[in-house]
């Protein structure tokens, strides 16, 4: 069987999965310079579902990657400071407390970023 040149191919699910990426990265940017303004995590996400130009699903996705974009600079910025307080010739309790708020950190950034995209993409195909 010969496949048909007007149907859409896996290049289309390629294409897509690109688009989610690199809207991804810009909702994550703009995320990361909003940073000072509260819940800057759902703007960056819902830029990244807005751009995403797809179902609200892919919308979450572009968020979430956006989330993980943002999550970096917060991330290197509160190792520098546990390590410019001096966290690292502490007990291992308090390192495991430093994952725990790493951990809880990471699920508040991907989430509400994931939140965003699904926002912005409902936003974008509701108008």
């Amino acid at each position: 069987m010969v496949p048909d040149p007007s149907t859409p191919t896996d290049a289309s699910a390629t294409d897509r999965e690109f688009s989610a990426v690199v809207s991804g990265v810009l909702g994550g940017l703009v995320g990361a310079f909003l940073s000072f303004v509260p819940f800057a995590t759902v703007l960056g996400g819902g830029v990244a579902g807005y751009l995403t130009n797809g179902t609200p699903r892919e919308g979450a996705r572009a968020g979430a990657i956006a989330g993980f974009v943002m999550f970096i600079p917060v991330t290197l910025v509160l190792f520098f400071l546990l390590f410019l307080l001096g966290f690292g010739g502490t007990p291992a309790a308090i390192g495991v407390l430093g994952l725990v708020v790493v951990f809880f950190v990471a699920l508040y950034t991907l989430g509400l970023g994931a939140l965003g995209g699904y926002l912005g993409a409902s936003v974008r195909t509701e108008w």
